[in-house]
């Protein structure tokens, strides 16, 4: 059984955007904006795997971290070189800078993300073998969401000021909406986990 959920890669490498608004915002097209590294962001796909322009990942949890060396933050396990794709909103990570600090802004107007409409997907693939040596394939996806200040985290779950399970929380400011995990070796097919109160995208900010 192998499953695992991404970490917030697109957004380790930019700072906390503040809420003074500039007249005009810079996008990546200026060629400009640096991630926390000093590296320029580029259009377009770079080598590691992101699109910041277009609000996607696709490449590898070894690309994830912007470093590729064969390992996931130091974590050298069987999963690094598994296929990871990410989409997400602007709430959860901008393509443009509009506070003026040089980088992509994230939850630009709130001091956090608590109420910003952020979100995030994650698409996992991947193969390992089981205790018995059989080569085993798996899917895992996943919808993340940033929560409101009105919802309450009650055992690990958080839930909407009616009441109504939104999902079990992770990152502190977020809950798991929706998962699906796909294993044959390890007996898992379909959906994990579906919330009860909104398990969909939509209306949330773009």
């Amino acid at each position: 059984m192998k499953k695992f959920i991404s970490l917030l890669a697109v957004i380790l490498f930019f700072s906390v955007s503040a809420e003074v608004v500039l007249a005009d915002c810079v996008n990546i097209q200026s060629g400009t904006l640096v991630d926390s590294a000093g590296n320029t962001i580029q259009t377009g796909y770079d080598q590691f795997g992101y699109n910041y322009q277009a609000h996607k990942f696709n490449g590898t949890y070894d690309g994830s971290d912007r470093v590729l060396d064969g390992t996931y933050w130091g974590d050298t396990a069987d999963y690094v070189d598994d296929k990871l794709m990410m989409k997400w909103n602007d709430a959860w990570l901008s393509n443009k800078d509009c506070d003026g600090d040089g980088k992509l802004d994230r939850h630009f107007g709130h001091s956090s993300y608590i109420d910003s409409g952020a979100w995030l997907t994650n698409n996992v693939e991947g193969d390992y073998y089981d205790a018995d040596g059989n080569e085993c394939h798996y899917t895992y996806f996943v919808k993340i969401v940033a929560v409101s200040a009105t919802d309450v985290l009650v055992g690990g779950i958080w839930h909407d000021e009616s009441g109504v399970e939104i999902g079990p929380e992770i990152w502190g400011q977020f809950a798991i909406i929706q998962s699906v995990y796909n294993d044959p070796c390890g007996g898992s097919h379909g959906v994990e986990y579906l919330s009860p109160a909104r398990p969909g995208l939509g209306n949330r900010e773009d």
